[in-house]
């Protein structure tokens, strides 16, 4: 109800939408504009092409683009925290999580999940793949899930704000970064780093694992071949984190007074 209150108000005025909406789109499509700069001058970028690279950024730019649309107001916690409006909400017999990631619902965000999807399409056009039944349901099965983790991670991050109240970029460190980090492939990052993005904030899971099925590559050294098809669970472990986390801190909240 509350989305679609602001989503009424941004269509009345459909002309500012559009450009927004646009804007918007051109902005993320900057980012693979560095990737094709890249490969202007390469043929090759950590042993991928350019089709196999299109892949991976569309898989997990198109997963951030929907957390990013239906989660990307709790990155203002801190501050509905720190200046006591968040009380406005608890007052509401509504979840509390709904309301405030439906407030002042973004709808020219899906500019972003548009950029990536048309990435993805495009990549998905000049793969040769060879396909099969389980590798044509993995595929939206990780835009889905992967969707699902960065939305998980959004939530944390919110959460930690409960006790912090002004560290909304240590979560886009994860989510923004993170969806970076995931447009590249594995192989030019260091062990290290892949194993973190694995095991310790499992972000791999939103698109490395399962699109290296896709392409017929191995899975990252040190890496379980069977990890490619747990992002569904690895998605709902990631639910119940942020779940935890999120009760923990509504627990914890003490209003301003003012």
């Amino acid at each position: 109800m509350v989305a679609g209150m602001w989503i009424r108000s941004t269509m009345a005025y459909r002309s500012s939408f559009a450009l927004t909406l646009v804007t918007s789109f051109c902005v993320t499509f900057f980012d693979f504009v560095v990737i094709l700069l890249m490969f202007g001058q390469v043929r090759g970028l950590g042993g991928f092409s350019f089709a196999e690279v299109a892949l991976l950024y569309g898989t997990a730019g198109t997963s951030f683009g929907i957390a990013d649309l239906t989660m990307g107001s709790l990155q203002r916690m801190g501050k509905r925290i720190r200046d006591g409006s968040l009380d406005t909400f608890l007052m509401r017999p509504a979840p509390l999580l709904a309301q405030v990631a439906a407030d002042k619902f973004a709808l020219r965000r899906f500019g972003r999940v548009a950029q990536g999807l048309m990435v993805l399409v495009w990549g998905l056009l000049l793969l040769d793949v060879a396909w099969t039944p389980l590798k044509a349901l993995l595929l939206p099965v990780t835009v889905v899930c992967g969707a699902v983790i960065f939305g998980a991670v959004t939530v944390l991050g919110a959460s930690v704000q409960f006790w912090t109240q002004d560290a909304s970029e240590v979560t886009n460190a994860f989510t923004y970064g993170g969806n970076t980090l995931l447009q590249y492939p594995p192989t030019i990052f260091a062990q290290e780093l892949v194993r973190g993005v694995v095991y310790v904030v499992p972000l791999a899971f939103v698109s490395w694992l399962p699109a290296l099925y896709v392409l017929g590559r191995p899975a990252p050294a040190g890496v379980p071949e069977w990890a490619t098809f747990v992002s569904p669970l690895v998605a709902a472990v990631c639910c119940g984190a942020a779940g935890l986390a999120w009760r923990a801190g509504i627990r914890s909240y003490r209003s301003t007074g003012s």
